[in-house]
């Protein structure tokens, strides 16, 4: 959103909890304080995660969509005073090297602990308490949304990518946990 000036917007000061990933295991967020995401453009994620860390003190300026509790955000200030504006995605010749991850089919299970948005505040997936963030499409998340609310306890299968970053499951199957302290078929 490069013509937007992000000294007009209203700023955001917390501590970073963790990234949040694309499909290719490039950071496109994090989590501040546990509580709120932060979007960040695609084309910002690789100075995002050179300059800030988990733990880290961020503000972050942006624009905050009136459904969902999501900053998109224009700028964000590091630990150490500088500031990343967006200024629009790079040109062809200025493409950054991806993370050499290789997405894997596997599972996942465990209790959604934030709901998941994207830029303009549609529901785009889940954020569990192992730290994992499931990717849906939101056409398909607006349906799911029951699974994707905080509390939801739920097993997901699709394609894993796991960086130096964080972790997350571009979900193609969404299913309520089993309970797993029934003792099912063992006649006890």
């Amino acid at each position: 959103m490069h013509w937007i000036d992000p000294a007009c917007l209203p700023e955001t000061k917390g501590a970073v909890t963790q990234f949040l990933l694309d499909p290719h295991g490039d950071p496109d967020g994090f989590i501040l304080e546990g509580e709120r995401q932060v979007y960040c453009p695609p084309h910002l994620g690789a100075r995002i995660a050179q300059r800030v860390a988990p733990g880290d003190i961020v503000i972050v300026r942006g624009i905050k969509p009136r459904a969902a509790d999501i900053i998109a955000a224009i700028s964000i200030t590091s630990q150490d005073g500088e500031t990343i504006v967006d200024d629009g995605p790079p040109r062809d010749d200025d493409e950054h090297e991806r993370p050499e991850a290789e997405p894997h089919a596997t599972e996942v299970a465990g209790t959604v602990v934030l709901s998941l948005f994207g830029p303009k505040g549609e529901l785009r997936g889940a954020l569990l308490d192992d730290g994992t963030s499931l990717r849906i499409p939101h056409h398909t998340a607006e349906q799911l949304r029951t699974y994707l609310t905080p509390g939801a306890r739920v097993q997901a299968w699709g394609d894993l990518v796991e960086t130096g970053y964080g972790r997350t499951l571009e979900v193609s199957e969404i299913a309520e946990q089993a309970d797993i302290d029934t003792d099912v078929g063992t006649g006890a």
